[in-house]
C-alpha cells in the first residue's frame, strides 16, 4: 500500500488551483486519480516558469501522483466514455458550478443512476440556497468576500489579499476532508452521496472564527477583529543582523521574556499580568517587543529564548526555507528526474504514518499522457480506445523523451 486510500477510484474534473489542491492531497494518500483534462488542459499549465509549455512550476507542484486523460465532454463519445468511467469510479470530483454540470449531462441524479456508491463531491463559489448561487469565484472574490481583505486593512493599511492562494488552498483541503469523510460514511451505510463545498462559506468559516469577535454576542460587545491578529507590529521582528518570529504567549513566557530582556518590574504590571489583560494592551507589548529585539543578533536571540523555552525561529524566505536545517534533516524537499522536464525540487509529504506510507509515485503528467492506459483500466477495449481517440471524443499525448 502506498497510502490509505490505495484502491479508491477518483475522477477528477477540477482544474485551477481549489480543485487541484483537494485532488492532490487524496493522490499523495495513495488515491488512483484519474485528472480528466480538456484539449486545452488545466489552466495551471501556463502558470508561472516552465521548460516545456504545458508544464509550469505551478502545475508540477498541483499535479503529481495523477495520471491525465483527455476528454471532449461536449461530444457524444466523450460524455459517453466519462459516464461509463463513471460506473466504476468511487469519487467523482468537480469544481463547476452545478447548472454546468447540469448542462453537460452530469449532475447528481444522473451519476446516482450510473453508480449509487459514487460519491460525488463539488467545490465551487457559493452554496445553492443562495442568491449567489450562480457566480462564478476566485481566490481573489472569496478572500474579499469574506471579510479576510479588510482585516488585512486593519494591518497593514488599504484592504489587502493574503500573498498566496489561501482561499483556494483551504478550500481545497475541506474538499479533501469531505471526500474522506463521505468515504468513510459509506464503507458504513454501503451508500454515496453528493456533497457540496461551497468555497464563501468555507473560508468564511475559518475568518469568521477569530475575527466574529464582538459580535458573537447580542447585542454586541465589541467590535469585530481580533486586536492581536490584526496588530501592525505582529510580525517578525527585526535584530541586530536579521529576524526572528517570536511567540511570546502564555503567563510563564512573558514572565522569563521579561526578566532575560532586563526588564523584570513589568512582570509585576497588572496590565501584562494575565492574556485577558495582555489582550486589551497588546499594541504596547508588541511595540516593546519591536525595540527589545533590536538591541541583540539573530544568535543571541535563539539561544536566549530557546533556553527560556519560549518559542522562536529564524524567519526564513522560500529560497532559505530549502536549506534550513531542520527541513534538510526530515527531508522535506528532494529532487527527482521527471521524464519530459528534467530534474525538477519537490515538496515533501508532511505527515508521517506508521504503516500504509504515502509515497511520490508518479510525476505530474503531460497532457493526456495516459489517455489510453486508463480508458483500457476503466474496460475499454483497444478498438474503442482507437475510435475514441480518432473521432475526438478523447486525445493522446504523443511520446516525449526527457529534457536536458
Amino acid at each position: 500500500m502506498a497510502g490509505p486510500l490505495t484502491g479508491v477510484r477518483i475522477l477528477d474534473l477540477t482544474s485551477n488551483f481549489m480543485g487541484p489542491y483537494a485532488s492532490l492531497l487524496l493522490a499523495d494518500m495513495g488515491a488512483d486519480i484519474c485528472k480528466v483534462e480538456s484539449r486545452q488542459g488545466d489552466t495551471t499549465r501556463g502558470v508561472g516558469p516552465a521548460r516545456n509549455k504545458g508544464m509550469s512550476v505551478i502545475f508540477l507542484h498541483l499535479n503529481r501522483n495523477k495520471r491525465s486523460l483527455v476528454l471532449d465532454l461536449k461530444t457524444a463519445s466523450g460524455l459517453a466514455a466519462l459516464k461509463r468511467m463513471a460506473a466504476q469510479a468511487d469519487v467523482l470530483l468537480h469544481s463547476l458550478r452545478p447548472k454546468s454540470m447540469q448542462k453537460l449531462g452530469l449532475a447528481y441524479e444522473e451519476m446516482r443512476e450510473i453508480n449509487p456508491r459514487i460519491i460525488y463531491c463539488g467545490a465551487f463559489g457559493f452554496g445553492q440556497r443562495g442568491p449567489y448561487a450562480d457566480r462564478p469565484a476566485y481566490d481573489d472574490l472569496i478572500q474579499a468576500g469574506s471579510g479576510m481583505a479588510m482585516v488585512q486593512a486593519r494591518k497593514s493599511g488599504p484592504p489587502a489579499y493574503v500573498a498566496t492562494a489561501i482561499a483556494d488552498r483551504v478550500v481545497g483541503m475541506a474538499l479533501s476532508n469531505a471526500v474522506s469523510m463521505a468515504l468513510y460514511r459509506r464503507e458504513k451505510t454501503g451508500r454515496g452521496q453528493s456533497v457540496e463545498v461551497p468555497m464563501l462559506e468555507t473560508f468564511s468559516h475559518l475568518v469568521m472564527g477569530d475575527h466574529l469577535y464582538g459580535l458573537t454576542f447580542e447585542p454586541p460587545i465589541g467590535d469585530w477583529g481580533y486586536a492581536r491578529m490584526m496588530n501592525a507590529d505582529r510580525r517578525p521582528y527585526r535584530t541586530l543582523d536579521g529576524y526572528v518570529a517570536v511567540n511570546v504567549y502564555t503567563d510563564t513566557h512573558w514572565q522569563r521574556f521579561f526578566r532575560l530582556s532586563g526588564h523584570a518590574e513589568m512582570a509585576q504590571d497588572a496590565r501584562y499580568a494575565d492574556i485577558y489583560a495582555r489582550t486589551q494592551h497588546i499594541a504596547e507589548l508588541y511595540a516593546f517587543l519591536a525595540q527589545v529585539f533590536e538591541t541583540r543578533s539573530t544568535a543571541e536571540w535563539l539561544a536566549l529564548l530557546e533556553e527560556a523555552d519560549i518559542p522562536v525561529i529564524r524567519m526564513n524566505t522560500p529560497e532559505t526555507l530549502l536549506t534550513d536545517p531542520h527541513m534538510q534533516a526530515v527531508g522535506f524537499f528532494g529532487t527527482e528526474h521527471h521524464p519530459s522536464e528534467g530534474t525538477i525540487r519537490t515538496i515533501g509529504i508532511p505527515q508521517d504514518w506508521s504503516e500504509s506510507t504515502p509515497e511520490l509515485r508518479l510525476p505530474a503528467p503531460r497532457l493526456g499522457e495516459h489517455s489510453a492506459e486508463l480508458l483500457a483500466e476503466y474496460g475499454f477495449s483497444p478498438d474503442e480506445v482507437e475510435a475514441l481517440l480518432r473521432d475526438g471524443g478523447a486525445y493522446a499525448a504523443a511520446n516525449q523523451g526527457s529534457s536536458s
